[in-house]
């Protein structure tokens, strides 16, 4: 295994502007963004993946997918993230819109995957801190000026990583912005902010547009992976959230590659207070059809728990009743403010299931 330069994230302040100028040809017969070609040059030498490790799919969103991506590139040859699309607060939710997915969750997940710090990924990483832009990610900005330009949200994603030189490849499950609905102790409850602030029983999940389909690339990452991690990160705001695309989980499950469910560390205010480990596959089950035969790790270690939280632990007998196989094993990130998993630390352990270990 080996180890790399850990990728920028946060605000930066000061960073110099950079321009670039180009000319097309415009016509009313042909929209500009038709004639433009994502060529994106960057200085970065992109960290070399293992080529003897599997192809990892990983699914979900948020910080936690990042923590995941991170702790992917210690092992994988080739890295594919597909991320939830239906977040609709702070800077993402003002760019919808623009009629985009929300791009916020998707540009974590680029810098995740750049390897090393540079003007490009400290641009993608800036915080507008005043003025009209106020809170806005300046990355989040980026892609939906490259979304613009292009005519299309996926190819806009995948120019933005080819100018950060992310070593893997991010696609969001669907082509355009959802609407994610839950019902709460009886009540329907809209939008995946209210959603992840609501304490209470979550009955049913479901997305709008409902008809919405996977796309192909994803479906293709799915179909040729050797390893599928799903999590960590927010239950059902982000991971079965982007798992109620169609075609996803269905794929998921068909797929020959090894399921790998990465247990949150602590329960999450609303979605989850209350809820232990088997309790998270059960929702698994129940709202989108992810089921055992699988894998399922958790953390076993100290492990400093937050006032109102509890950790999230699962028993291994009864997750073997559910088909799942649990592995024990400290993931936490001990210097963490707030309970994290460690990429290296879950890297070892990811690496060592994808070789057929961690048989206990």
């Amino acid at each position: 295994m080996h180890g790399w330069a850990p990728s920028i994230r946060g605000d930066s302040r000061g960073v110099g502007e950079a321009t670039q100028q180009a000319q097309c040809a415009r016509s009313c017969e042909t929209p500009r963004h038709r004639q433009l070609r994502p060529q994106v040059e960057t200085t970065m030498q992109p960290l070399l993946l293992d080529p003897s490790g599997p192809k990892v799919v990983a699914i979900g969103g948020g910080h936690g997918q990042a923590s995941a991506l991170e702790a992917i590139q210690c092992y994988a040859s080739e890295i594919t993230a597909l991320v939830t699309v239906s977040d609709d607060g702070g800077s993402s939710g003002r760019l919808i819109d623009l009629g985009i997915p929300p791009p916020g969750d998707l540009r974590r997940c680029l810098l995740a995957l750049t390897p090393e710090p540079s003007i490009w990924s400290e641009l993608f990483a800036h915080r507008f801190s005043e003025g009209d832009v106020i809170d806005h990610s300046l990355g989040n900005l980026i892609i939906a000026g490259l979304a613009n330009m292009f005519g299309d949200f996926e190819t806009a994603v995948s120019t933005a990583g080819q100018m950060l030189g992310a070593v893997g490849e991010v696609i969001p499950v669907a082509p355009d912005p959802l609407t994610l609905h839950a019902r709460i102790d009886g009540e329907d409850i809209v939008g995946q902010r209210l959603i992840g602030d609501r304490i209470g029983e979550v009955e049913d999940v479901w997305i709008e547009p409902a008809d919405v389909v996977a796309s192909r690339r994803a479906l293709s990452a799915i179909a040729s992976a050797d390893q599928i991690v799903i999590g960590p990160g927010s239950l059902y705001t982000s991971i079965i959230a982007a798992l109620k695309v169609n075609m996803l989980a269905d794929a998921v499950m068909q797929a020959p590659a090894q399921r790998v469910f990465v247990l949150n560390l602590v329960t999450q205010d609303g979605e989850t207070l209350g809820m232990d480990g088997t309790g998270h596959l059960e929702a698994l089950r129940r709202h989108v059809g992810i089921e055992g035969p699988a894998v399922v790790i958790a953390h076993e270690g100290r492990l400093d728990v937050p006032e109102g939280h509890d950790s999230v632990t699962i028993e291994a007998d009864a997750a073997a009743r559910m088909g799942w196989r649990v592995v024990y094993a400290d993931v936490a990130d001990q210097a963490a403010e707030w309970p994290a998993h460690d990429p290296l630390k879950l890297g070892r352990v990811l690496e060592e299931l994808s070789q057929g270990g961690q048989e206990r």
